[in-house]
């Protein structure tokens, strides 16, 4: 593991120890280890799509609204080989809140994400997505399936 030290003045300083705080870090090391891999990932998230992905897609709407969780099931079952497991959830009489997750080549994640959330009545849709890379292809015994296993990229 690599040390290296920065210098905050007293109130950047006493911001991030109360964001420490309020986020339930137990101390500096792992709070600004969780802000460099955002930022990377942020960073990354701005070249253009390659490579494969896991990410969560949220959303909510209005299940009252003409066809349009029929579409949006449509939507999934049309892609079904990004779509790993979806979980529904009714906030009120009419709103709901739906979690995607989703696995595959980023730029098609992306733009099913994008198709989804661009319908109508759709709602606060919002794709966390996390870059991928190749650990390795093996199979696991001689009659074995070779496969390869893919972990987050940082």
């Amino acid at each position: 593991m690599e040390r290296f030290t920065i210098s905050l003045d007293d109130t950047l300083a006493r911001q991030f120890d109360e964001l420490i705080a309020a986020r339930g870090y137990s101390n500096r090391s792992e709070a600004v280890r969780d802000l460099i891999r955002g930022a990377i990932e942020r960073d990354r998230q701005r070249d253009p799509p390659a490579g494969h992905c896991v990410a969560n897609l949220s959303y909510v709407y209005n299940h009252h609204e003409r066809e349009l969780a029929e579409r949006l099931m449509g939507l999934q079952h049309d892609h079904h080989d990004l779509t790993v497991a979806a979980m529904h959830s009714h906030l009120d009489h009419e709103n709901c809140l739906e979690t995607v997750i989703l696995k595959g080549l980023t730029a098609d994640v992306r733009r099913f994400a994008d198709s989804l959330i661009a319908e109508s009545g759709v709602r606060h849709g919002h794709l966390n997505l996390i870059a991928l890379q190749a650990e390795h292809h093996h199979a696991h015994d001689e009659a074995g399936e070779a496969h390869i296993h893919y972990r987050p990229a940082c």
